[in-house]
């Protein structure tokens, strides 16, 4: 699965709930009643309850679990001073004695390391030209070209430097796009940029070769390769991210990659002074990721995966001791999140739950699981992936599943209650989100107990759709653009021509809302069409 599968797939945790009544963030959770617990329970003396993770490397869960090596080394570093950019040099001599390339560099992330080699690529490593960012006018490089496959999320890190992004849809646009403006190409790796693909790493280096364009391959949940195969493909410069597939500090990333490069990108980073600044990266995780970098060489990786092997087979057959429930393994195709993937599967019909019912209840009850979630062929099944699980959690994970399926459940009341109002017709939505508020407009059609129309948001309109049984209305809408898109679930309660609630937004957690029916009336005039052009303007 590659990174941009793993952004469509994502199963957004459990945040339900009223940002002003109901949210977990504000009351639900349980309050700290003592001082914070310097051990196993460090979560708990907060009053959260920590997760076992079985979805792979998320952020939002803390992606992954350090090295004891990465330990011991941020731990000595933590003990004595040092001057950076001294550190800096000593490290990326080092990388590029263990990792093969020219040189390397330990960012705040992986999305640092793209904004500090976008930054490289535009300034050259000239200072003035760093102080000036995002304000690129009269400034040479100023644009990034991006293939339409390598449009995600996490992009923004390119854009927060100003640059002006040209997407791209095949070679010959490509060659087209690239002028003296272009300071980079970047790509995300995967499907798209594969092998063969019109728009391959191998034939975007070989179009940008000759116009001396480098090329920024963001490998963020890859498996290190050593040397690094996009290289020898034709990349300029790869990152990574060190809380993923390396298990260095959450907080670092890697940036490898042509040492002219490398060193502007470390002049664009802390402690050096201008847009970088906010991206620090502390001599602890400098250290700690190195030392997971070191690691990485030293790591048995195949006993690893015999051990992944192992939980998801002891997970796999305890869940198929109930009846109907069989399972699959399905091996990686590349080197994103490289582990194997656990799939168990069920009739929803015969069961009486979904994948997305398990997941929910996983991941909002202790103990927490987090798990994916599929339908596919008339069978619905959750996933699972080995590679963040600790020792003794297989069989937590078993156990729950196995009496989670095995429950007798009554079949669902699929008959809708009637509504208690028609909400065809014009609304204003006002939107209150944290610190501010904003007006939105629906425009609804509603065919008994369903509802379709359009969402007018701030900056686009979009389909949206649900329904409503008694006064109770759900309604869904998505905006998207380019490598970004926000969920818009309403859920509120219908009084007469108003309508108010929540609105859970994903990872960008909730808001509230209170739609009022527009007093728009049916226009009923005749239009008479002219026979002729106009005799006057």
């Amino acid at each position: 699965m590659d990174r941009r599968e793993m952004i469509k797939n994502l199963a957004i945790l459990p945040v339900g709930g009223s940002l002003m009544g109901m949210s977990p963030l504000l009351e639900k959770r349980k309050k700290p009643t003592g001082p914070l617990a310097l051990d196993e329970n460090i979560y708990r003396s907060l009053g959260v309850e920590p997760i076992i993770n079985c979805r792979g490397t998320f952020t939002i869960i803390g992606g992954s679990i350090e090295r004891p090596e990465v330990h011991q080394a941020m731990a000595a570093a933590g003990k004595n001073f040092v001057q950076y950019d001294e550190l800096a040099f000593a490290i990326g001599e080092r990388l590029a004695e263990i990792t093969k390339a020219e040189f390397g560099i330990i960012t705040a992330g992986c999305a640092a390391a793209m904004k500090h080699a976008t930054a490289a690529c535009v300034t050259g490593g000239n200072p003035e030209k760093l102080l000036r960012i995002p304000d690129l006018s009269g400034m040479e490089k100023t644009e990034v070209i991006v293939p339409r496959h390598s449009r995600n999320v996490y992009d923004h890190a390119v854009r927060n430097v100003g640059v002006t992004i040209v997407e791209v849809n095949s070679p010959e646009e490509l060659e087209r796009a690239i002028n003296p403006k272009t300071a980079m190409i970047y790509l995300i790796s995967g499907r798209g940029a594969a092998t063969g693909q019109p728009l391959s790493l191998e034939n975007i280096a070989r179009i940008a070769k000759d116009q001396e364009v480098p090329i920024l391959m963001d490998a963020a949940a890859e498996n290190l390769t050593i040397p690094c195969v996009h290289f020898e493909r034709g990349a300029t410069m790869v990152a990574y991210s060190g809380g993923k597939a390396i298990c260095g500090p959450q907080c670092a990333g890697l940036l490898l990659g042509r040492k002219d490069l490398m060193l502007s990108a470390w002049q664009a980073s802390s402690p050096h002074h201008g847009p970088g600044r906010d991206n620090k990266v502390g001599k602890e995780e400098m250290l700690g990721m190195l030392a997971a970098v070191e690691a990485w060489t030293t790591r048995d990786h195949e006993k690893e995966w015999d051990t992944w092997m192992e939980w998801l087979n002891q997970i796999a057959d305890r869940a198929t001791k109930v009846k109907g429930v069989s399972f699959q393994i399905n091996q990686p195709f590349d080197l994103n999140n490289r582990a194997p993937m656990l799939q168990i599967l069920w009739d929803p019909e015969q069961l009486r739950i979904t994948g997305e019912e398990v997941a929910e209840r996983f991941g909002r009850t202790p103990p927490r699981i987090a798990v994916g979630s599929r339908n596919q062929d008339g069978h619905t099944s959750i996933t699972i992936s080995p590679n963040q699980m600790q020792a003794g959690e297989a069989k937590v994970v078993a156990d729950r599943i196995h009496q989670t399926l095995s429950e007798k459940r009554k079949a669902p009341d699929k008959s809708l209650i009637p509504p208690v109002g028609d909400l065809s017709g014009s609304w204003e939505v006002e939107m209150t989100f944290f610190s501010s508020k904003s007006t939105h407009q629906w425009v609804l059609s509603q065919d008994e107990n369903w509802l379709n129309g359009t969402h007018m948001s701030d900056f686009a309109k979009q389909d949206i759709y649900g329904s409503i049984e008694g006064d109770k209305v759900i309604l869904r809408s998505n905006f998207r653009k380019p490598g970004d898109s926000v969920v818009y679930m309403f859920t509120g309660k219908l009084q007469g021509e108003s309508l108010e609630g929540e609105v859970f937004m994903g990872e960008y957690l909730t808001a509230r809302f209170n739609a009022k029916k527009s007093g728009t009336q049916l226009r009923r005039e005749r239009i008479m069409v002219p026979s002729g052009p106009p005799l006057a303007t």
